[in-house]
Parts: structure tokens; sequence; C-alpha cells
């Protein structure tokens, strides 16, 4: 491939296409009418305009992408992560038109894009689930029935979705006939489709994830794990890489079932196999993104492995360049997302105008971000202004670099999750690696943020009195200067 376009926006477009001019790669952007002066369509070798602002105008109609792609002569397509690259119909249409689609192909992603599907592919691979219905299910008795068996609390989950959509924990059976109707009809609105399905709520899980790759020899490989516990309304707010909580043979252990997973479907690429572990260290299958996480940088910097150069070069058929046995961790990467939202009011995006917007840089810090000082933020899209990542050569020293970090990115104009970030990295819980998936319930509130804005105001008064007051004990004299009127009179 000589030229690829990226069907994507923002801070991934930029970064994809960073690795492609490495490996001298020409790229094509696309943009909305918004995003016409965005970053990654000023870094592009070309750009074609897609439509207007909303998505369903734009980056998310399949003819339009292809047409692109045609018209520049590009002969392969990179879906980024969200808008289409988890859309089995968008990468067989990829395919249909002669062009190569740069993740899985197109059966890997349906049955993995689908919970019940996935759970049913991977079964004779003897990788543990959590226990559970796995079919589909919208009769409240028959709910009723599996709710008593596998005992309460349960969790309804939507089978076509993620991000907590179509997701509720219940308690008790009185509650189950509302909490049904509510993900049914959430999944319908979010997914088109209302399939939900029940298993056993696991109380307090860590997440953990490992990321994988799969050539088209037959070759598939585990890149560790990455845990991301810290979340907000099921979706994740901090990850980092190693995880705290795994010894080295839960690691194997867990790292050879993602490639059974992998192996499951025939799959190709850059992966993602998820799961939940519980207290006793017992890890169920959770699903399998079938595309780049947004958190990948941290798996990046612990084995120094290019993910996005490896999809490129599965795409164009070539083996991967190491084995499992070559693979090793080489210390501790984290990763705070920076949303466009006001931790102070329930996380509300916050629409504005960049007046300022600088990044921290130094050794050991990477920003990924489709933003520059000036821009607005459209509400038309995620509100992730960038991922602010840190490496260090323990967990320790990343944390600490963090912190500098977060104190040394100046946004104004919009407010931004990064009080939070600090929150989190300054907590004991974070800390000490003893969190779970609760963290942000356990432990934070606006009223816990302003108390620390508050302790912190506090702390600066404090040092500035002080050194006043030191200043003020010094004895000042004035300074020898001969004056003009003196010379004259000599």
């Amino acid at each position: 491939m000589k030229k690829i376009l990226i069907a994507n926006r923002g801070e991934i477009a930029l970064r994809i296409m960073k690795t492609a001019q490495k490996m001298g790669i020409k790229t094509v952007a696309v943009y909305s009418e918004v995003d016409r002066y965005s970053p990654h369509v000023k870094f592009a070798d070309e750009a074609v305009l897609l439509g207007k602002a909303p998505s369903s105008e734009s980056y998310l109609v399949m003819e339009k992408v292809i047409a692109a792609a045609k018209r520049t002569g590009a002969q392969g397509i990179h879906p980024g992560y969200g808008f289409l690259s988890e859309n089995a119909a968008f990468a067989q249409m990829v395919e249909d038109n002669g062009l190569t689609f740069i993740g899985p192909k197109p059966h890997a992603i349906k049955i993995m894009g689908n919970k019940l599907a996935a759970k049913e592919a991977v079964r004779d691979y003897d990788i543990p689930m959590v226990p559970g219905i796995e079919e589909a299910i919208t009769d409240v008795a028959l709910a009723a029935k599996v709710a008593k068996e596998i005992g309460f609390p349960i969790l309804i989950k939507a089978s076509a979705g993620g991000g907590g959509k179509g997701m509720r924990v219940v308690e008790n059976l009185a509650e189950l006939p509302e909490q049904m109707d509510r993900a049914i009809s959430e999944a319908q609105a979010a997914f088109g489709d209302g399939s939900v399905f029940i298993e056993k709520y696991v109380g307090s899980p860590r997440h953990i994830e490992i990321q994988i790759l799969a050539d088209t020899h037959g070759n598939v490989v585990h890149l560790f794990e990455r845990e991301c516990s810290v979340q907000r309304r099921h979706q994740k707010v901090v990850e980092e890489a190693p995880s705290t909580v795994l010894t080295p043979e839960l690691r194997k252990a867990m790292g050879e079932a993602a490639v059974k997973v992998a192996k499951a479907c025939d799959y190709v690429g850059a992966g993602t196999v998820e799961f939940l572990l519980n207290e006793n260290k017992d890890f169920y299958f959770l699903e399998m993104n079938t595309r780049l996480q947004v958190e990948h940088p941290v798996s990046e910097l612990i084995t120094g492995i290019d993910l996005v150069e490896q999809q490129i070069k599965v795409a164009r058929g070539e083996k991967l360049e190491f084995t499992q046995e070559e693979l090793s961790i080489s210390g501790h990467a984290l990763e705070v997302r920076v949303y466009a939202e006001d931790p102070l009011e329930n996380f509300m995006p916050s629409i504005g105008t960049l007046t300022t917007y600088k990044i921290p840089v130094g050794k050991g810090i990477r920003v990924d971000d489709g933003f520059e000082e000036g821009m607005e933020v459209p509400i038309y899209y995620d509100p992730m202004l960038s991922k602010l990542i840190t490496y260090g050569k323990n967990r320790a020293e990343a944390i600490q670099l963090m912190i500098k970090a977060i104190a040394n990115y100046k946004v104004e104009g919009v407010a931004t999750t990064l009080p939070f970030g600090k929150f989190v990295c300054e907590h004991e819980a974070f800390t000490s690696g003893n969190f779970d998936t609760h963290f942000v319930k356990n432990y934070y509130s606006p009223e816990q943020l302003q108390k620390q804005h508050a302790e912190e105001r506090r702390v600066a008064a404090l040092v500035g009195l002080q050194l006043y007051l030191e200043n003020q004990k010094i004895v000042k004299t004035p300074a020898t200067v001969s004056s003009n009127w003196e010379k004259r009179n000599l």
C-alpha cells in the first residue's frame, strides 16, 4: 500500500497518519464541514470533504468514504476506532470495492460485535465465562427463573453494544420487570437491536484487557495486559500497563486465553480481549473489541511495538516480526483521557473555544491530540480532547510524571477532566493499587474535588505569606548611585 485513507477524525486520525508517514505511506484525510481546519486535515497529504457536521451525514456514510478512497487512489482504509471501525458491513464494502480494510475480516467483526455470538464462538475453547443465560431474552418470567438460578445481583446487558448502554444491575426480583424494559429500550435506541441477556453480576471486579496481534499466516501473540478499572458510567477514564494485581502465572493464563479467543474467530490484525477479574483472581471473558483501542499507547510504551505499524503490515500480508517469547514488559505506562467535560457538574460536556491550549512536553510524556489553540470544541462528536500518557521505569515514577504533566497542561475556554485525573493519581486507593471498577462511585464526588482545590489554595496562600514575611525581614539599603548633579558639582 502506497496510500491509505483514514476514515476518522481528531487525535486517532492524526496518530495513524504519523505512523503511515514514518512508513513512507501517503495519507488521505476525510472531514466534515466543522472539521475543515482540524490538524488531521492539515497534516494529511490529501483531504476530502464528506459532508455536514453530524456524523450521520459525514463520517458514518460508508458510500462517501469508499468514494473518497477511490477518487484519491488510496489502496487501503484504516477505520481508527469509533464510527465505522466495528461495522462488518463497512469492512465487507471495502473489500468488495477492491480496497484493503486495515483491520479484521468482516466475519470476525460480526461474531465479536455481538456478545452472545462471541460467547458461542469461544465456548469450545475452554474460556471461563460469567454464569448466566447465553441467548437473547425478552420474557420477564424466564429472566426471573434464570436470575433465581444464578443468584442476585444480576446484570442485564445489551447483546449488540457496549459503553454501558443497555446495561442494568438488578439487585432483587422486584426490580427486574422495570430494569428489563429500560435495558431493552435503551439497547434498541442505541444499537437498533433490543436483544439483551443476563449474567451474574461480579460485584467488585477489575477490568483487565489483553492486547493481541494476529497475522494472516496463523501467528497470534499477546502484548500483555492493560488495567482499565477506573471508569465512570462504564466508560474508561484512566488506564495503565501493566496491572498491579497480575502475577506472572495469571498474566500467562489470561494471555493464552486471549489468544484462544482470537483463534476462535480467525482474527487478524490488532484486537483486544476484555476480562473481568474478581477478588479471588478468577477471570471471566467479557468481550472482544475488533479494533484499535483508545488506550493502545500504554501497550506500545511497555513493549516498544507500534500497533498501527503492525496493523498496516498485517493488512499488507506480512508475517509478525516477533514471537511471544521475544516480547517482554519494560517499565510502566499510564494514560488519562482528557475530556471537554466538567467533573464538578457530573461530567457534563463543555463546549466552547480553546482560548488557551498548551500541552506538556518532556521525557516520558506523550500527548495524542487533535486540537490546537483557538479551535472550537464541536458538539457533534465525542468530547475527548486528547490522551495524556506518561512512561516511567516503574509505576510510582509514571504516576508522579502524570501529576506533573497535568499541572503543565494549560486549557482555558472549556472545562476539562484534568482535575479529575489529578484526583485519581493522588488518591491512596489508586496509588496503592487497591481499587476496582467502583473507584469513582466509592471515592469521587464533586465535593471531594472542591475540597482538594480548597486545600491546594490554602497551602499556596500559606506559602505566599511565608515568602512575604521572610522578605520583610531582609534589611534593605539603598544602592550607591552616582548622580549627574554630583558629577557637575565636583
